[in-house]
């Protein structure tokens, strides 16, 4: 039995590149062959593809590492060793990665697909340093770490209508009848355990509701279900709130929702809403206007009242009418918003070139994108890898910065990401 899983959190982990081969030729009657040490394979990466097959997290749930396959050494005779394997894992639509509170990955469409980690590159062997004045040299790189982070992954129904509403309010059986949807129906509390989606037709157009468990008061704050599923109304069109007409006080009824959808992180009751007032067969309509009476002092003149009966069919046409007309009202303007953001915001991100040195305590730092690749790259127990970076930090300026801001003989330089420093 599937069991719906909506948060894991897990260990991403790319693949490390692997290491490039210091080696000579070695070959009968030739004393001192030349340089032939093969590069390092590069990791491999971590990638996302959305599928509409699955829907739920499940498979991670007792799974939670996501690694991908190291590169291999290089070896002699200029191998080149075998790049790991890309891990590429299959999650529902709507799922966002997040690193904190960074998003790296949204998949909103079925089939779209994503690097959440990527590889690190394989080191170069001693043959690919061999030029006309260095013709026997002794470094090779090591191969740079994968992408690794503690992530998320966090799934978002995207569904037009979200359905909300005190346990027992009908959400489920009004699911059940206007699409092809088919909860568990009973009469308690919390029989819905997991959000459903159905799909009514309306129109010639589709609405994809989804109904969520719930709400009681206190569960923003983790009461009851909890605030769990509340980030599934996140990317809905619309909100129907669905009021059982039979209860003693609807305003009550009402308030208690509203305290919840704008406790959340998120303030969702800045959403456009719909009230459905629910069960209303056997009741006279006197009944039915009078507790729609006292819900209208506390909407506001944009929110309509819809009262329908499930088991009779009465109100349910027109209020799909009226959701499929929010919904298209909501995501014309959506769409409205962005053709108007012609103009492209671009953040400014420094030139792998660039490079910049900090002074620290104990020690120097030097941060630069392209540098740093080279310090990870680096073997700090073989001298020439160490002199290798030296020449390095020499050519880019850094030793002539260190220079004049004051660094002194044995002073030790460290970089991002790497454990070992260099002495000046």
């Amino acid at each position: 039995m599937s069991v719906f899983v909506d948060y894991v959190q897990v260990k991403i982990k790319a693949g490390r590149g692997g290491d490039g081969l210091v080696s000579f030729r070695r070959e009968k009657f030739v004393d001192k062959g030349g340089p032939d040490g093969g590069d390092g394979g590069h990791g491999g990466s971590v990638l996302a593809r959305a599928s509409r097959n699955v829907n739920t997290l499940q498979n991670f749930r007792h799974k939670q590492l996501v690694i991908a396959a190291d590169g291999q050494p290089g070896g002699p005779q200029r191998r080149h060793g075998k790049s790991g394997a890309d891990l590429e894992i299959t999650l529902p639509v709507g799922t966002q990665i997040k690193r904190g509170d960074q998003v790296v990955a949204d998949l909103t469409k079925d089939g779209q697909e994503a690097v959440i980690a990527r590889g690190g590159r394989g080191g170069f062997g001693n043959a690919h340093f061999i030029n006309s004045t260095r013709q026997a040299p002794r470094v090779a790189e090591k191969g740079e770490p994968g992408g690794a982070y503690d992530g998320v992954f966090e799934l978002k129904l995207l569904a037009d209508v979200g359905l909300v509403g005190l346990p027992n309010a009908g959400k489920s059986t009004f699911l059940s009848v206007v699409s092809n949807a088919r909860p568990k129906v009973a009469d308690y509390p919390f029989t819905t355990l997991i959000p459903n989606l159905g799909v009514a037709d309306v129109g010639g157009r589709s609405l994809l509701i989804a109904d969520i468990p719930g709400l009681i008061a206190g569960a923003s704050q983790g009461k009851g279900l909890g605030d769990a599923f509340l980030r599934h109304i996140e990317r809905t069109s619309v909100i129907l709130h669905l009021i059982d007409a039979y209860n003693e006080d609807v305003a009550e009824a009402y308030k208690t929702i509203q305290v919840e959808l704008r406790d959340y992180h998120l303030d969702l009751t800045r959403k456009p809403q719909l009230i459905g007032l629910t069960k209303i067969d056997g009741l006279d309509d006197e009944i039915v206007n009078d507790q729609i009476k006292k819900l209208k002092p506390h909407l506001s003149r944009a929110t309509t009242v819809c009262a329908v009966s499930s088991v009779t069919g009465e109100g349910i046409k027109p209020l799909l009418a009226d959701l499929a007309l929010i919904v298209s009202r909501t995501q014309a303007a959506k769409t409205k918003v962005k053709s108007k953001s012609r103009v492209k915001i671009v953040t400014y991100k420094a030139e792998p070139g660039e490079w910049s040195v900090i002074k620290y305590k104990n020690h120097w730092r030097v941060a630069g994108e392209k540098i740093e690749g080279f310090a990870r790259r680096t073997n700090f127990d073989n001298e020439w890898g160490v002199r290798r970076l030296k020449d390095i930090l020499k050519k880019t300026g850094v030793l002539k910065e260190l220079t004049r801001r004051g660094a002194l003989a044995g002073d030790k330089i460290g970089f991002k990401d790497v454990k070992d420093r260099l002495e000046y």
